[in-house]
């Protein structure tokens, strides 16, 4: 099963203490609100400036007026919100990332350096360090039976226990414009996937998503 040590680097994180003591990235979602509220009033003064209830927001951050910001939330340094971002609350929004226009954000921990810079949805998920999700590509988080949620692999399925779960995106994973990532997925370190895909299940580290049939290592 893709366990966090082997998608995640937990150095590239503020949240870092909450994915202790798991194993499976999901098992976190369930508790990111409450970390936030224990996490938010420990940090520095002279870094983050409480601006509303449960919400922290680093001084060097930079959050347009347009975007709506709702808690808990915690939005680190150098990150910058863009215009028209809707950030739901239960958010944790890493270093140097960036949450672009009209990108809905909800019950997610991206780490340092991701970019969901435009017309994205991500929910119920976690982004790890340097990854990226192209143009108008997304999360889905339910499926559309409501039963919960399995995670897919060749050898077998692993249940979760979940009613919602979006995506596990590995550090440096690259998901190409358009794309829908399916109730469930991972995507393995470094693996890409290529623009208006629909992807479930996993997809191991440093692999090439081209169609569901068509998943290959990379070369370089």
């Amino acid at each position: 099963m893709p366990r966090i040590e082997t998608l995640l680097d937990l150095t590239h994180t503020i949240a870092r203490d909450l994915f202790l003591q798991k194993t499976y990235p999901w098992e976190v979602l369930d508790h990111i609100a409450d970390f936030i509220r224990t996490l938010g009033p420990t940090l520095s003064p002279e870094e983050f400036t409480q601006v509303g209830e449960d919400v922290w927001i680093a001084k060097d951050a930079k959050v347009f007026p347009s975007a709506y910001v709702g808690g808990p939330c915690i939005i680190d340094r150098g990150a910058e919100v863009r215009h028209g971002a809707f950030i739901r609350g239960s958010a944790i929004v890493g270093k140097g990332a960036v949450v672009g226009n009209s990108v809905e954000l909800k019950n997610v921990v991206l780490f340092d350096q991701v970019q969901v810079p435009h017309y994205n949805y991500v929910g119920d998920s976690i982004l790890g360090y340097r990854s990226h999700m192209g143009a108008g590509s997304i999360t889905s988080n339910v499926k559309s039976d409501k039963s919960l949620v399995v995670v897919k692999q060749t050898d077998g399925i692993f249940e979760t226990g979940r009613k919602k779960l979006g995506a596990i995106l590995g550090d440096y994973a690259e998901i190409g414009c358009n794309s829908v990532l399916n109730p469930g997925t991972v995507i393995g370190r470094e693996s890409i996937v290529y623009p208006t895909s629909s992807v479930r299940g996993v997809i191991p580290e440093r692999h090439i998503f081209k169609s569901k049939t068509e998943i290959l290592p990379r070369r370089e």
